[in-house]
């Protein structure tokens, strides 16, 4: 069956799209290889179900890798691939654009805390 796409925006939210992926992706681009407790460690309110059928769909689309060490007990890390890579700029300005509208909110009053910043100051409330 052919997929039809109107827009390349569409394609691109059909392998980045909801919202897990752009967060796994984000976490991996800032700190590299990560296991998978480092990833729900990161993402608290994710179940554990949850992050491991991501992290599958990820690896089948070809956005990250999946390493395998050969030890016991097992090690798995997860990695930006090559071609997940290129989605770099994408996922940079998606993290500074959400910082930006966090400190927005923050200025308007709102009651709202970021834990992560990289790119912009913003006091938590």
């Amino acid at each position: 069956m052919t997929k039809t796409y109107n827009i390349g925006v569409e394609a691109t939210i059909d392998v980045i799209g909801g919202k897990w992926k752009p967060v796994i992706l984000c976490h991996l681009q800032n700190n590299g290889l990560m296991r998978t407790s480092a990833l729900k460690r990161a993402i608290p309110t994710i179940t554990q179900k949850m992050l491991t059928q991501q992290l599958r769909e990820l690896e089948k689309d070809g956005i990250i890798n999946r390493i395998v060490y050969d030890q016991v007990p097992p090690k798995v890390e997860y990695e930006l691939s090559e071609y997940g890579q290129t989605l770099g700029n994408i996922l940079s300005s998606l993290c500074y654009w959400g910082e930006y509208h966090v400190e927005k909110m923050y200025e308007q009053g709102e009651p709202v805390t970021l834990n992560q910043q990289d790119f912009i100051n913003i006091p938590n409330a």
